[in-house]
């Protein structure tokens, strides 16, 4: 995607599509899936108090993103579809998903509720593709890849998911959007080469923001690449403590008076 594409208004809407088609046109073509209403079991008091993003309502949640689209020149343009309009919007949330927990599960659920339609495409990082980057997932991609495939949230999962977002892939799945948590550009420890391809897409428009969950326990997510990822965990038998001279003494005599007894 060259500087031109990325600084051109005119040309904001070819990330739908590559016949440079307008937002509308793209959605069109999943008007043809029925309106899904996903039941959602109310969240226990507990965890509203705990997770912030757990208590937002689907109003919250598309106010949210109308502002965030609204906040930039090519997302005003692309505008944000009408509840009236009943259209449906494919949204785009990738990673690695690596010890799947509750904020994962409610990042998708800001994803699928960012606008009144929403269908949600999950791309999961791939074994290797995680560890050219430095980390070695705790869980195989086949296992990633089937939890997501039984959230409630998601639509499609996509297997071979790119480390950043391209002209290529946003074209052959046809997104509208791709979903990033706030604050991921300017956290040190987000990886760097994903950002690239988000930052091209926000200056399209392209992005929509989820509220990071505060909360959550903290988790090792990874193992370095150098551990193997086949070792069997063990637990170190305790060391026996030696016997004592009199201890052999008395087991000697006892099978000694065995023996005379007939009984050894």
């Amino acid at each position: 995607m060259d500087n031109c594409s990325v600084m051109s208004d005119e040309d904001y809407d070819v990330i739908s599509n590559p016949g440079q088609r307008s937002l509308e046109s793209s959605i069109a073509d999943l008007s043809h899936i029925p309106t899904q209403n996903i039941y959602e079991p109310p969240p226990l008091r507990a965890a509203k108090e705990k997770f912030n993003t757990a208590r937002l309502a689907a109003s919250d949640i598309q106010s949210y993103v109308r502002k965030g689209i609204d906040a930039t020149t090519a997302g005003r343009s692309a505008g944000y579809p009408s509840l009236a309009e009943s259209k449906t919007v494919r949204v785009y949330v990738d990673g690695a998903f690596d010890a799947f927990n509750a904020g994962h599960a409610l990042q998708l659920r800001q994803a699928k509720l960012s606008f009144p339609n929403v269908y949600l495409s999950v791309g999961v990082f791939s074994d290797d593709l995680c560890q050219s980057h430095g980390n070695l997932p705790k869980y195989p991609h086949i296992e990633r890849l089937e939890l997501l495939r039984h959230c409630r949230w998601v639509d499609e999962v996509i297997s071979d998911a790119p480390r950043s977002l391209d002209d290529n892939f946003i074209f052959k799945n046809k997104i509208d959007y791709v979903a990033l948590d706030e604050g991921s550009s300017v956290d040190p420890e987000f990886d760097k080469i994903r950002l690239q391809g988000y930052d091209t897409l926000k200056k399209l428009g392209r992005v929509i923001p989820t509220r990071r969950t505060s909360g959550l326990a903290p988790v090792e997510l990874t193992v370095p690449v150098s551990e193997s990822s086949q070792a069997t965990p063990f637990r170190k038998a305790p060391e026996l403590e030696p016997e004592s001279s009199g201890d052999q003494e008395e087991v000697i005599s006892g099978i000694s008076g065995l023996m005379l007894d007939g009984q050894w």
